[in-house]
């Protein structure tokens, strides 16, 4: 009996020593439960540091990194992207214009080149360029690679001397459809009074002028010619850009056949008859 009490006292005396051992080893291993401080700084302060990106993120994309929001439908002032315009484009080579390269170091080089119709220029000990569809500048930076194979830092001037001179159309209702050279700044009535003015059977409040934006897209403008000519107020009258189209559509009234069968007019020669 005295050896059973002696032992129960030693496995006592154990676990009172290794009670403060499992309690250290429960609370490394439990989750702590105990919630973060909140934040002193006001809501708005909190909401713009969360604004902030982390280091080393990667901006979205579409948003500006430097916070600047560029303007609707400009471009590095190139006009509307969209569109594919330019507010102030430079002159693109087309064919049979004529160009002439000048070089300074080497003038048995010099030559006037002509733009095929397949658009190339033959350069002289060089080979074929493409140069329809060009400006002056991309020209000019392509011939002075292609000199450089043979010639050290070539200085070359390229300039324009022939080229299709600036046209408007002019087709529908009026006295001569056609082509017409644009001299000078025209409007709209000025470019019909060209074409010998409006016939009997135009429609002169819907005229119509197509201006082309890009080789694909053209917009369109409907003036009321016959509104400003009875107002005496032009100031609405668009001037014209070279390859502007300027169409005057065919009235209502003119559209009704200008015969009709005799038997058709019985109703109003003789309403008595009902």
């Amino acid at each position: 009996m005295k050896a059973i009490v002696q032992y129960a006292l030693f496995v006592a005396a154990g676990l009172l020593t290794l009670q403060p051992v499992l309690v250290a080893s429960a609370q490394e291993t439990t989750p702590s439960t105990v919630s973060e401080p909140r934040s002193s700084d006001p809501p708005a302060a909190r909401l713009a540091e969360a604004g902030k990106p982390e280091s080393g993120s990667q901006p979205r994309t579409g948003v500006p990194v430097n916070g600047s929001a560029s303007s609707t439908g400009k471009a590095g002032g190139t006009g509307d992207p969209a569109l594919g315009g330019e507010r102030y484009p430079l002159y693109r080579l087309t064919k049979s214009d004529t160009v002439e390269v000048s070089f300074t170091f080497s003038p048995e080089f010099n030559q006037s080149m002509t733009v095929q119709p397949d658009g190339y220029v033959a350069l002289k000990a060089a080979g074929t360029l493409r140069a329809e569809g060009l400006t002056m500048p991309e020209l000019q930076q392509s011939i002075t690679q292609a000199y450089s194979v043979f010639l050290h830092q070539p200085e070359i001037t390229v300039s324009l001397k022939g080229f299709e001179k600036p046209y408007f159309l002019a087709s529908g209702e009026v006295a001569r459809p056609g082509k017409y050279e644009l001299r000078g700044d025209l409007t709209v009535n000025e470019a019909v009074a060209v074409a010998g003015g409006f016939t009997q059977q135009a429609r002169h409040s819907q005229v119509v002028l197509f201006r082309r934006v890009s080789t694909e897209v053209a917009e369109s403008h409907v003036l009321d010619l016959k509104k400003m000519l009875n107002s005496h107020d032009l100031r609405e009258d668009w001037h014209l850009r070279p390859g502007d189209f300027v169409y005057v559509p065919q009235s209502r009234i003119s559209k009704i056949r200008r015969f009709v069968p005799a038997s058709s007019m019985n109703l109003y020669l003789n309403p008595l008859q009902f």
